[in-house]
Formats: structure tokens, C-alpha cells, sequence
């Protein structure tokens, strides 16, 4: 995944919009945050007030006075708590609903992407952005815009007070705000950096996690613990040193806010004391002066503290655009109808492929015609393009030239939904979702009955082995299938391409993986499967296909022999050598044995 830097203002505006479907939650938060505020402030005019009475006639201040005054702060506070209540309670609920929506999002847009995404990009890197990278979104939706507006009307009510006690003071104090701005800002660039280059190494680290856990097996048959330990080490002491770099950049920026924070302090003490000596300000003034000046640091070091949180924020909000920005190669065109009453007829139109990210032509110019429930054989060296031109068929991926027709329509022109309905696939590494027997059946169809479920097995020839499982049907698999022999789990997706009941089929070299015994098995299922089927079989062994109507030798990018399997061996060409070469093979294993 290309990586790039996105200016703030940019990923705001793309941001904003899904503040949409809470505009009345954020109006309400907004209004709650402004009556905080005003009831923070209100508390040095109270003590303004008495402290300028008190000064010149304290038989002024009576109890009944003091009483009033008390209550009427006692109900700001309790207007202040219920504010406060709803600003934590549904503030955070809408910023964690945000998050929802854009994790839904990110999840349905991978859902679009293509194969060429995923065969680029490491999954620990796309979970990463779309669990942890949200986590700081949450409180980001929430925050910045009430973190903002507090700090905006806190400036704005003292800057119009400050400026009515002692306007001269009051405009060196606020000339000093700009200045600390200035400061900040080449270590606050610094620290999203940082951020980002943190988020993008916990992605690395996620794959390293992954990618070691789920070779498990091979780590321990080679003996290989330890390396897998310094290699997570080593990244793990990477990471170290990157977060030991942000907080560098961090207490940097937090060490000049001080400075200025005491500055401040500095100025309001000599020249408040001074105005004061003079006659200039009153002694109330001085305190309520000093402590609109505390209640100004304090929104600004809460500006401060929160930009750590901002640019946590802006960095998950970053790697999650980057992730929506990815292409999605394929998609209904406009226009596009159903597939429906499908037949089984294909036809490859002078089809070239090549991969997007390497250019290295794969296929050039196929021309083929399959009639409907034909059997049709695809054979040749690896990297022939065998595999690539099957995945063509349901769209996997788009020709980089030619047409692909399925009952004389073009395939660009279908919906990719019932196109791939159309279409069923067996490939070598079944993957088996973590749930139970049942589940991973019906899978093919989804909302299917168990009986439908149980006919499917049966036609795959699993029926009998599931029923003799601890739960049966409801057996757990474990991640992957893990608790299945690789034969069971061929059979499982085979009953699961039998309850979709498609009418062209792919089998990519679905037994080459087995033993005879359970090749043996799965090759009836399979056989049973393609009865009435347009069948496109991907063969390692030559011996499951001779019974093919007719046989595809691919190599170099096009087909270079077709024809049954005694017309091949007449023509004694690629498919005789192929074919005389792995008799030789299993000749040489049986003498061995």
C-alpha cells in the first residue's frame, strides 16, 4: 500500500462528513460545553465582586449577600454536572458510534478489493488500520470539536474581560499566545510524524505476530524458535526506539508550553503589582485577573495536552483514508444486469493478462470456446497461467485485454454478485472458517436448511465422517479447520460448492495436496460434483483427467495443444512429456517403496 502524507486541513474535510448523522448529538454537546464554560467563568467575577466590596465597605457584604451568591454558584455548579454528564456519556458514545461507521466502512470497501490489493499488502498492516488505528478516533470525534469550542469561548470571554480591568496587560499577555504558537508548532509536525511512523511499525509488528503464529507448525519442525524470537525482538526494540523519539519530540513541546505557561505568570505578577502600586487596577481586579489568567493557561496546556490525542487522532484518520483511497479494480459497471437461466457456455475473446504491480504478461491473446457441461482440462509447467485464467472467469481479476463471454454476455456487463453465484471454485488450500461443520457448509448458501446442508454432504461424501465426529454437524473446526484432516476439509468445501449448486465450475488442483486414500475419496465427490457442470479442472496429477473431454496444455503465456487425452498422446508433444514424465515419477516411487 502506497504510503503518503496528508495535510490536516485535507484529512478534516474529508473527516467531517461523518459527523453527519449525529449533527443534533454534537449541537447538544456543543451547547453543554458552553454552559461549563460559562459556569468556570463565572467564578472570578464572584469573587471579583466581593473582594472590590469588601475592600471599600464591608458593611455592604451582608449574609443574606453572601448566601445568594453561594446558591446561585451552587446552581451553576449543578447546571455544570448535567452538562458535564452528557458531554462524557453521549459524547463518547457518538465518537465511538464514528468509529463503528468507519470500521464498517473499511471493512466493506475490502470486501471491493481485488486480489492484486491483498497480494501487496500484509494483513497485519490492514488490521492494524482497522482496529487500533480507529481506537484514538473515538475520543478524537468526541474531543476536538468541544476541546476547540471550550478553548475558543474561554479566549474569546477573557480576552473581553481581561481587556475591560487593564487592557494594556491584557494585550501583552495575549501577544504572548501567538509567539508560544509558533514554538510549538515544529515539534507538534514532529510528533504526528512520529505517530505515524509508530502506527505503521505496529502494523509490521502485527504481521511479524501473524505471520509466525500461523507458521507455527513449520517454526517448531525446523527447530526455528529462536530465530523467530530475534527477529520479534529485533522489531520489538525498533518499536522501542521509535516511541523513546515521539516522547522526545513530546516533552519538547510540553517543556516550552511551560515556559511560556511561567512567562505568563511572570508578566501578570510584575506588571499587575505594578498597575496596582500605581492605582491603575484594583486588588479585586489583580485576583480576578490572575485567575482568568489561570483559567486561560489552563485551556491552553488542555489544548496542549490534548494535541497528543489530536495527533493520535489525525495519524488513525490518516492510514484509515489510506486504506479507502486503495483503488477497487473491480466493480459493477453502469448498467450492469443479473446473470440469470445460465447455461455453462464461455468464451475467452483474444485475452491478454498481465499483473498491474510487476507488467510480466501472464496470458497473451486466448481464444477459447467451452460449450455448456463440457469438461474441460487445464495442464502445463508452473507459471503457465493456468490458475490466472480460471480466476478470470468469476472476475477475480479484470483482462488487461480481450472479452470473457458466459452465455454470449461479457462478463463487465453482469453483476459481480450473480456472476460469482455462477460460478463455483475447489481450490487446493481450503480455507475453513473458524466455526463449526455446519456453518462452513452453508456458507454456500447462506440461510440453507439442514437438511439441504446434510443432502450436500452426502452427495460430497462427508456425511459419514462428520456424523462420526464428537458433535457432528456441530463440531468445532478450529481456525483454519485444524482439528480436520486435509481430506475431511476438501470434502467439507466440496459439500459447501454443492449446496451453491453453480453451474460452471473450478477445480484448481483440488487433490494434489491429498494421499491416495483420501484422493481417492474426494475425487468421486468431485466427479459426482461436475455431473451436469461446465468444468474447468486444473490438474497436477495427469492420471485425474484423462477422462476429460478435452485437455489444455498452457505454457508461455497461450494454449499450445488441445485435444483429448489419446489425441495428445499421438501428437507426442508437451502433454506426452508431461504426461510420460509423471509415469516415470510414480514408477520411481513404487520402486523405492
Amino acid at each position: 500500500m502506497k504510503e503518503k502524507d496528508m495535510k490536516t486541513g485535507t484529512l478534516l474535510k474529508r473527516f467531517l462528513p461523518y459527523y453527519k448523522k449525529y449533527t443534533k448529538i454534537m449541537v447538544m454537546d456543543l451547547f453543554c460545553a458552553s454552559l461549563t464554560t460559562i459556569c468556570e467563568m463565572a467564578l472570578p467575577l464572584i469573587l471579583r465582586y466581593i473582594t472590590n466590596q469588601g475592600i471599600k465597605d464591608l458593611s455592604l457584604l451582608t449574609v443574606r449577600t453572601i448566601i445568594g451568591i453561594g446558591a446561585l454558584y451552587f446552581g451553576l455548579r449543578i447546571i455544570d454536572g448535567m452538562a458535564s454528564f452528557y458531554m462524557a456519556y453521549t459524547g463518547h458514545v457518538m465518537g465511538a458510534a464514528i468509529e463503528t461507521d468507519m470500521r464498517e466502512e473499511a471493512f466493506g470497501h475490502l470486501q471491493k478489493l481485488s486480489d492484486n490489493y491483498f497480494n501487496n499488502t500484509k494483513v497485519g498492516q490492514i488490521m492494524s488500520r482497522i482496529t487500533s488505528d480507529l481506537f484514538d478516533v473515538t475520543e478524537f470525534a468526541h474531543h476536538c470539536p468541544e476541546e476547540f469550542f471550550i478553548a475558543f469561548l474561554k479566549t474569546v470571554v477573557s480576552f473581553i474581560i481581561l481587556s475591560r480591568i487593564n487592557l494594556p496587560l491584557t494585550l501583552i499577555i495575549f501577544l504572548l499566545i501567538p509567539v508560544m504558537a509558533i514554538s510549538c508548532t515544529y515539534f507538534n509536525i514532529q510528533v504526528k510524524k512520529a505517530f505515524k511512523h509508530q502506527r505503521n511499525h505496529i502494523g509490521e509488528l502485527n504481521a511479524r505476530i501473524e505471520d509466525s503464529l500461523l507458521g507455527n507448525k513449520v517454526v517448531r519442525a525446523f527447530a526455528n524458535e529462536k530465530i523467530e524470537i530475534e527477529k520479534f525482538n529485533k522489531d520489538n526494540r525498533e518499536f522501542l526506539e521509535i516511541k523513546r523519539k515521539t516522547y522526545k519530540y513530546m516533552a519538547a513541546f510540553q517543556n516550552t508550553i511551560r515556559m511560556f505557561d511561567g512567562l505568563m505568570y511572570v508578566v501578570v505578577i510584575v506588571a499587575g503589582g505594578i498597575f496596582m502600586i500605581k492605582g491603575i487596577i484594583e486588588p479585586g481586579d489583580l485576583v480576578a485577573y490572575t485567575l482568568y489568567v489561570t483559567t486561560l493557561l489552563a485551556t491552553i496546556r488542555r489544548i496542549i495536552e490534548f494535541a497528543e490525542q489530536f495527533q493520535r487522532g489525525m495519524t488513525g484518520i490518516e492510514r484509515f483514508m489510506e486504506l479507502m483511497d486503495a483503488n477497487v479494480d473491480i466493480f459493477d459497471e453502469e448498467g450492469a444486469k443479473p446473470l440469470s437461466d445460465v447455461k455453462g457456455s464461455i468464451s475467452f475473446l483474444n485475452v491478454s493478462f498481465e499483473y498491474p504491480d510487476d507488467h510480466n504478461p501472464v496470458l497473451a491473446n486466448i481464444d477459447l470456446d467451452i460449450r455448456p457441461g463440457e469438461k474441460v482440462a487445464l495442464v502445463g509447467p508452473s507459471g503457465g497461467g493456468k490458475t490466472t485464467l480460471c480466476n478470470l472467469i468469476p472476475r477475480f481479476y479484470d483482462p488487461t485485454e480481450g472479452e470473457i463471454l458466459i452465455d454470449g454476455q461479457d462478463i463487465r456487463d453482469v453483476t459481480l454478485d450473480s456472476l460469482r453465484s455462477t460460478v463455483g471454485v475447489v481450490q487446493q488450500d481450503v480455507y475453513l472458517f473458524s466455526g463449526t461443520v455446519f456453518e462452513n457448509i452453508e456458507y454456500g448458501r447462506p440461510g440453507a436448511s439442514k437438511e439441504d446442508v446434510m443432502e450436500a454432504a452426502r452427495m460430497a461424501g462427508a456425511h459419514e465422517f462428520i456424523t462420526g465426529l464428537k458433535d457432528g454437524y456441530e463440531t468445532y473446526v478450529g481456525e483454519r479447520g485444524v482439528k480436520l484432516s486435509g481430506g475431511q476439509k476438501q470434502r467439507i468445501s466440496i459439500a459447501r460448492v454443492f449446496l451453491k449448486n453453480p453451474p460452471v465450475l473450478i477445480l484448481d488442483e483440488a487433490t494434489s495436496a491429498l494421499d491416495n486414500e483420501s484422493e481417492h475419496l474426494v475425487s468421486q465427490s468431485l466427479d459426482r460434483l461436475a455431473v451436469g457442470r461446465t468444468t474447468l479442472t486444473i490438474a497436477h496429477r495427469l492420471s485425474t483427467i484423462q477422462n476429460a473431454d478435452r485437455i489444455l496444455v498452457l505454457s508461455e503465456s497461450n494454449i499450445v495443444e488441445e485435444g483429448n487425452h489419446e489425441e495428445l498422446l499421438q501428437k507426442r508433444g508437451m502433454y506426452y512429456q508431461l504426461y510420460t514424465s509423471a509415469n516415470e515419477t510414480e514408477e520411481d516411487a513404487g520402486n523405492q517403496k
